[in-house]
């Protein structure tokens, strides 16, 4: 008992860099594979509910995209700008049609991988988020998606 407890103290003094320092690699999982944009379709999610996508058939990982008035260029440029200023992100992949993106947690630096494909057609940009481990994630993957549109939304074109 005094162990834990001896941990519990010290996870309480240890600061959120230094927990990242220390369980960063811990929790960060292993990139997938299977990402990018593929016969005009993002990976689909897993079955899991750390996951959501605009092109997901079922109600639970279902999202809808973001949508644009424009070039899909311009909104892909305003997007990324939208992405490098949310806390725990780096823009991975960045191109005029596809953005892959990895946000990591703060402190425990859990990490999950988020992709936006452009569709000129439609003025919309697919999404899809998820988590790289576990297998909830409480909404975290839902709720980046909707605080993503709303910052999207209010970017200046």
């Amino acid at each position: 008992m005094r162990v834990v407890r001896l941990i519990a103290l010290l996870l309480l003094l240890l600061s959120g860099t230094a927990m990242a320092a220390l369980f960063g690699n811990l929790f960060s999982g292993t990139p997938p594979t299977n990402l990018g944009v593929n016969a005009g379709r993002l990976a689909p999610c897993p079955e899991t509910p750390n996951c959501v996508s605009s092109q997901a058939k079922d109600e639970g990982h279902r999202i809808a995209p973001l949508t644009y008035d424009g070039e899909a260029t311009a909104a892909m440029a305003r997007l990324a700008q939208v992405i490098s200023r949310q806390q725990g992100a780096t823009l991975v992949t960045r191109r005029d049609d596809y953005i892959y993106a990895t946000f990591q947690t703060p402190v425990m630096g859990f990490v999950d991988d988020v992709e936006f494909a452009a569709d000129p057609a439609r003025q919309a940009i697919d999404v899809r988020s998820a988590s790289r481990l576990g297998r909830s994630d409480f909404g975290v993957n839902r709720k980046r998606i909707e605080a993503l549109r709303t910052a999207f939304a209010a970017e200046p074109q």
